[in-house]
């Protein structure tokens, strides 16, 4: 079973094509609730990891709701289906994807040449932007300059200048919910706290000079953000 990087991404929205299609169909019904994780991956055939990704962005898409104690719960997702987005929003999504996809290539491979390339030094400072950005998540603050932070510190320690030039072009906008003010996930701690996972991993790989390890862990983050923002797009 595939369960890191592209792969995972790939099993993960095969779950999210599969409960949607149940919630659409009808064949889950608003207020019913899914299985267990461990029933989720029996029946899927995928990891909890996968499962959880697949759980989080549905939630994130208004698809389903957690309830504390009690389990995971079909929510109307045409009660969510509006979000409030303002009109610049909605008109920046192609764009944003289209960002997203310039970025999993060559922020993938700077990730990857970073594993291998990186001083004690920077690395540091890697790990310190990250460092940063937990303690705003923590404290309820914003964090795209954080995350920019993280993702400038990675194209820096790949010690070619041109992965830092064509990132400080598009700086802090090249992270997207910068460009989504009102979206809801925007400012949702267990989002946040599911992207600085993504940053763990790729820094946990970086830190070990893998840089296969390196690229897959990037491009899982971006086919991450890739997915939410498609599913934003079909909302619209």
């Amino acid at each position: 079973m595939t369960t890191f990087g592209g792969g995972r991404q790939r099993l993960a929205q095969q779950v999210i094509d599969q409960l949607r299609a149940q919630i659409e169909t009808g064949t889950l019904r608003v207020g019913d609730q899914l299985p267990t994780e461990p029933q989720l991956e029996a029946a899927f055939g995928v990891s909890r990891t996968v499962v959880r990704e697949a759980i989080a962005d549905l939630r994130s898409a208004g698809f389903v709701k957690p309830i504390q104690g009690k389990g995971v719960f079909v929510a109307d997702p045409k009660a969510h289906s509006v979000l409030p987005l303002t009109p610049v929003e909605i008109k920046s999504i192609p764009e944003t994807l289209e960002l997203l996809e310039f970025r999993m290539a060559a922020e993938g491979e700077a990730a990857a040449i970073a594993a291998y390339r990186r001083t004690a030094e920077q690395e540091a400072a890697i790990r310190e932007a990250n460092r940063r950005m937990a303690h705003l998540i923590e404290t309820g603050q914003q964090t795209v300059e954080a995350d920019y932070a993280f993702h400038m510190a990675i194209a820096a320690a790949t010690n070619n200048r041109f992965y830092v030039d064509v990132l400080r072009h598009f700086g802090p906008r090249a992270i997207p919910r910068g460009q989504f003010p009102t979206l809801p996930e925007a400012n949702d701690r267990s989002y946040l706290q599911k992207v600085y996972a993504e940053h763990v991993e790729i820094l946990s790989a970086i830190a070990d000079q893998d840089p296969e390890r390196a690229r897959q862990a990037m491009r899982a983050h971006m086919l991450a953000s890739q997915r939410r923002y498609r599913m934003l797009a079909e909302q619209q």
